[in-house]
């Protein structure tokens, strides 16, 4: 039978002890927890920063390689069904009699905030673009461009073709507080026919029209340049060089292409918003294209290149 003495001797935990233990582990997994909170957020935003980084790299690489065959004439091949070689093809530029700079096709033709495209083949009905969401958006947004080059399709009829490649913005919402830009590709041919007349088609096999490429779109911005570094913006008409005008030679003097494509993160970046003294600015490069700042908790990231055409640039 145990004793007093032995009772005495039994050693535990008083309540004050264990009260004191419990504020220690509440401290310690607290510390614990806003470490692990810390670190997630910081994950979080690097994962969200090389998204937004990786996809604009994929569409300025679609968009390089594109600009590089602006201009392009495929000489040879065989055709056997009397249609005219490639360079006799008849050549439509926007200031020939009963044409417009939509027949055009000159090989690289910029225009400078212009939402939206309408292939030649097709309506401005049934677009399903909606009013309310051009509403919230910037004045000024998304530079328009026109690529057109040559290729020889080798099928049935070996017909040669010209293609004209159009990249363009539009607007896009995610709900009423959450609207952007996205950028659209649409890809027609020309197809000469013997009598040596033609229209630019969306429905071949291998065009499509308002094609989506990348949402949450900021700005879409390109910079012509000739072979002697000279900006061909008319700041005076507010225009690059078009088929329409006196500076329509211009169009083949293009040498290097300037590119600036701008996205934001799909969701919130930042804890709070910004601020006039920590301004989160998105920089343009070009006449017109002021810094803008943002106040939004999103994250904007730009991409720039400078592309030279291959086939262009020459007196």
């Amino acid at each position: 039978m145990m004793n007093k003495q032995n009772i005495k001797n039994i050693k535990g935990l008083t309540l004050i002890e264990i009260l004191i233990g419990v504020a220690v582990t509440a401290l310690m997994m607290g510390a614990m927890f806003s470490s692990y909170t810390v670190v997630n957020n910081s994950y979080n935003q690097v994962t969200d920063r090389a998204q937004v980084s990786r996809s604009s790299r994929d569409i300025v690489g679609m968009i390089v390689r594109d600009i590089r065959l602006a201009g392009f004439k495929y000489y040879f091949g065989k055709n056997d069904e009397g249609i005219a070689n490639f360079e006799d093809l008849t050549h439509v530029s926007g200031n020939e009699e009963d044409r417009t700079i939509d027949d055009s096709h000159d090989p690289i033709i910029v225009f400078r905030d212009r939402l939206g495209y309408t292939p030649s083949d097709e309506t401005l009905a049934g677009t399903g673009d909606s009013e309310s969401k051009w509403q919230g958006l910037k004045n000024k947004c998304c530079d328009q461009i026109r690529i057109v080059y040559g290729d020889f399709i080798k099928g049935e009829d070996q017909n040669y073709k010209k293609y004209r490649i159009t990249y363009f913005a539009k607007p896009m919402q995610k709900n009423e507080n959450d609207k952007f830009y996205g950028v659209y590709k649409t890809k027609e041919s020309w197809l000469e026919t013997d009598e040596f007349s033609g229209s630019w088609d969306s429905t071949c096999s291998e065009c499509y029209s308002n094609q989506l490429v990348r949402s949450h779109l900021v700005d879409m911005e390109f910079l012509l340049f000739d072979e002697n570094g000279k900006h061909l913006y008319n700041s005076g008409t507010g225009t690059y060089p078009q088929p329409n005008n006196a500076s329509s030679v211009d169009l083949y003097r293009i040498a290097q292409v300037d590119l600036r494509l701008s996205f934001r993160s799909k969701k919130n970046f930042y804890r709070t918003i910004g601020t006039d003294k920590k301004q989160r600015l998105v920089l343009g490069l070009g006449d017109g294209r002021a810094a803008e700042n943002f106040n939004d908790k999103y994250l904007r990231d730009s991409v720039v290149v400078s592309i030279s055409t291959r086939n262009l640039g020459l007196d």
